[in-house]
């Protein structure tokens, strides 16, 4: 398989173009305050920028990616920066939400397993006779005692509802959709982003 078919999803890649007459220097120029940041290195051949980022600093503009590659390339049209970087950050948002989902249907299957398996331990139970009546309370009119068949299937429903509630999937369904939401957005935003950053930078005068 192709990987430019699924490197899409922690891969950012784009295009702007130069001003008229703007040379890679100094396109390079105005961009390299960026790649002065703390834990970022950075080297350029020609029409051709690479960086990688490393223990970035949180307030590093640039510190949701971790590397990248910048050109120059010069058409009739004129000059334009194609760009292409790497997130591990939108990886992991975008492989948590399969991680949860994953661990829900696991929770659900452990639960139909135990469940079998409870229903043969209540059955190997013995049943308890009812305790006769005492007849001074039944005198003053004292309400009868629970049966033990009763009380079984009280027993019986509380268990089932802890079980229930232990083997439920329902965490680990919203944490997949919040890390879902935080993907999609990501993605969106940071495309959008270091699009308008690259822009600002090659536009200052």
């Amino acid at each position: 398989m192709n990987s430019r078919y699924i490197d899409w999803i922690w891969h950012i890649r784009g295009s702007l173009a130069l001003a008229p007459q703007q040379s890679s220097d100094e396109a390079f120029d105005r961009l390299r305050p960026l790649f002065r940041e703390t834990g970022t290195s950075h080297e350029q051949d020609s029409d051709t920028l690479t960086f990688r980022k490393k223990d970035q600093a949180a307030q590093d503009k640039m510190a949701v990616f971790d590397g990248g590659v910048l050109q120059v390339e010069r058409g009739e049209a004129g000059s334009v920066l194609q760009y292409h970087l790497t997130s591990r950050a939108l990886l992991f948002c975008f492989l948590a939400p399969l991680l949860f989902l994953a661990f829900g249907h696991l929770t659900m299957a452990i639960g139909k397993f135990e469940k079998p398996a409870a229903k043969t331990e209540e059955k190997k139970k013995p049943e308890k006779a009812q305790a006769p009546m005492n007849p001074i309370d039944k005198f003053l009119g004292a309400p009868a005692p629970d049966s033990p068949e009763k009380k079984k299937a009280d027993k019986a429903k509380e268990k089932a509802e802890d079980k229930e509630d232990e083997h439920s999937p329902t965490t680990a369904y919203v944490f997949a959709s919040i890390f879902a939401v935080l993907y999609v957005i990501g993605r969106i935003l940071e495309d959008r982003k270091i699009k308008n950053l690259f822009r600002k930078k090659l536009l200052q005068a």
